[in-house]
């Protein structure tokens, strides 16, 4: 089970969060899919409540911030510095909407917008550290960013994260980023009628069974499982409209 208990490098996708119109109906949902549980609810942090999988935190669900927004799951990415991080993000055109705020001991977090006015957040770890399991079904497997202009973006990211991109083979301009090691996520031309800016992945052990369980809730289908080289995929929508996709891991991988 892979798990992790320290800070993650400055510029990985550390954590991921949703902001829920409805937050009771929203924990069920995706309680009963990925087989969460939750701890945490106190009103000192707004009612936020953390996600867990073999009791480890795997994802953060709360109120959202500004009402009128539309449901949905955000992004964060480590930093070491939020205050330095978002000064470079406005140097690099993007513009930063919740300026860097501790969160009491948990640690620093900033939402911020990129050029394409794709929305994005950073952690600076406190005592959280962002996710504690990933690449096991019910957590984590990959981010991604399906922009309208995919080599701006690449100059963005790189700008504020140092980040570096390849592309991959028959991909149709599809590239992973990185900073010197394992790719750490993709970006690609955004497709008319799919999921726009920053999307998740869950690890799933059955995509076919995780679609039946979607549909079951009221979420929808926008694409049918598809068997890829890199697993079993399927994007969808919950309830409240919200899009992510599920790919096909062996359990305990």
């Amino acid at each position: 089970m892979p798990t992790r208990n320290t800070p993650w490098p400055d510029g990985t996708p550390c954590w991921i969060d949703y902001g829920a119109s409805d937050l009771d109906a929203t924990r069920s949902f995706y309680g009963r899919l990925l087989g969460w549980e939750y701890e945490g609810g106190d009103p000192e942090y707004g009612g936020y409540l953390t996600a867990t999988r073999n009791e480890e935190a795997a994802a953060g669900l709360g109120p959202l911030m500004n009402p009128a927004d539309s449901p949905g799951w955000t992004t964060y990415f480590a930093t070491d510095d939020a205050q330095a991080t978002a000064a470079r993000i406005r140097e690099a055109g993007g513009s930063v909407v919740v300026e860097p705020m501790e969160v009491g001991p948990m640690g620093t977090m900033a939402i911020a917008v990129d050029p394409q006015g794709n929305p994005f957040g950073l952690w600076q770890s406190g005592r959280h550290t962002g996710a504690r399991i990933y690449n096991e079904p019910g957590a984590l497997v990959w981010d991604e960013a399906a922009v309208e202009d995919p080599q701006a973006a690449r100059d963005f990211y790189a700008a504020v994260f140092g980040f570096t991109f390849d592309e991959v083979p028959g991909g149709e301009g599809y590239t992973t980023f990185a900073k010197g090691g394992d790719p750490l996520g993709g970006l690609g031309g955004h497709q008319p009628g799919s999921p726009k800016g920053w999307t998740v992945c869950f690890a799933v052990s059955s995509t076919d069974d995780a679609v039946a369980t979607v549909e079951a809730g009221g979420g929808t289908v926008t694409m049918a499982p598809t068997d890829t080289e890199y697993g079993r995929f399927a994007v969808v929508e919950d309830p409240w409209g919200a899009p992510f996709s599920v790919m096909q891991v062996p359990s305990g991988s």
